[in-house]
């Protein structure tokens, strides 16, 4: 059973977001992408929201490349390219996924030999097709692109263990999550179920120090706290969707939380992004 946790206290960090998603702590800040106002936006320990980067696309999401280099990478999902954030704050092309799929692109995640994992859900989902399977692509620090997983039930939030060993996927559309061993070459190998969590729709992820997995999940308007095996741990209630969580803070016992309405109401500034505190740390970055 889940520690109880009867009264969550659930702090309203950010209101008026059309549609926050992305959520990561970096260098003592938290940045988020805001799909539908197309922005990315950062939030110091005083709640003041910086825009820091206009991303003209939909979906799009961040992570960092590993010391010395530490750049950012943006997927910029509807036009198919992975991006990198220079110095200077300019966007320029990282690398070319249309040879691997023309459908959008969703969530990335670099390991620490600057190794980036990028997942396609398989399908135009805004444009109203049919569900397809997802696939895993890997860029390597030389630019190279190659496919290394298939047949993903829309694949979603994505996270890399600390000792650099395993890639957790999340599958929304499978109520699961599913792990990849990470070998010397960034090949994915050993696929297996991490954890089951029938009845759920994982979106977002987020590791903590003790290797178990936060998940978002917006039909279920909860997060759910969940060990390897499928032992859930703690639930977290919300009013509206959660999309994606990021454990982070000065000490990493917050869990921040991108959340709106779904469907969109006509009101399309639902989104909100939300924070609460946690027992065990996130590994901080």
């Amino acid at each position: 059973m889940p520690d109880p946790h009867p009264t969550d206290p659930v702090r309203t960090v950010l209101s008026g977001l059309a549609l926050g998603e992305s959520p990561r702590w970096h260098d003592g800040r938290l940045w988020l992408c805001d799909w539908g106002a197309q922005e990315l936006i950062t939030v110091g320990s005083d709640d003041r929201a910086t825009v820091v980067a206009a991303v003209p696309s939909f979906p799009f999401c961040i992570d960092w490349l590993p010391a010395p280099d530490g750049r950012l990478l943006i997927v910029a999902g509807g036009d198919r390219q992975l991006l990198r954030r220079e110095a200077d704050g300019a966007l320029t092309p990282y690398a070319d996924l249309r040879p691997l799929s023309d459908r959008p692109w969703n969530e990335v995640a670099v390991d620490g030999r600057g190794n980036a994992y990028v997942n396609g859900i398989g399908y135009d989902l805004m444009g109203g097709e049919a569900p397809a399977p997802g696939l895993l692509a890997l860029v390597t620090p030389d630019g190279a692109v190659r496919r290394v997983a298939d047949d993903l039930a829309f694949p979603n939030g994505m996270a890399v263990t600390p000792d650099g060993s395993t890639l957790i996927v999340a599958e929304s559309h499978a109520g699961r999550l599913t792990a990849f061993t990470i070998g010397p070459g960034g090949e994915l190998t050993d696929r297996r179920v991490w954890a089951e969590v029938a009845g759920s729709a994982p979106d977002g992820i987020s590791l903590d120090a003790e290797g178990a997995v936060w998940f978002a999940d917006v039909p279920g308007r909860c997060c759910v706290r969940v060990r390897e095996g499928g032992e859930v741990l703690r639930r977290i209630e919300l009013d509206r969707g959660c999309f994606s969580c990021a454990l982070g803070g000065p000490d990493g016992r917050t869990l921040f939380v991108t959340a709106a309405r779904w469907p969109p109401p006509q009101d399309t500034r639902t989104g909100r992004l939300l924070a609460v505190d946690v027992d065990v740390p996130g590994n901080l970055r």
